[in-house]
């Protein structure tokens, strides 16, 4: 029987791809967010500066989820070999020896 997912954070694979597709999302907005403040220069003060805070928050967000993303690439490097290290030594065995 096989496991469906039901959700992008069933596995790490699936948690991996969406902490990317955030980190797109991300770095598209902070585009935007650059965009504005260059056209706020000659606006309001008020308005330059809570641009500015969104950039800085926004510098800070993508930082915290590019961490995420290699972490969860750690962990999945790190099943993998656990994973290896559970399989049958004897068919590793008969490969060495065939080989």
């Amino acid at each position: 029987m096989s496991y469906k997912s039901e959700t992008p954070f069933d596995s790490i694979e699936g948690s991996h791809q969406y902490v990317t597709l955030l980190s797109e999302a991300i770095e598209e907005a902070r585009r935007e967010v650059d965009e504005e403040i260059a056209l706020a220069i000659a606006g309001p003060e008020r308005r330059r500066e809570a641009l500015q805070i969104v950039a800085y928050n926004l510098a800070k967000l993508s930082l915290h989820i590019k961490t995420s993303g290699r972490i969860l690439n750690d962990l999945r490097t790190l099943r993998r070999l656990l994973q290896s290290e559970r399989e049958p030594a004897a068919p590793r065995a008969r490969a060495a020896t065939h080989g």
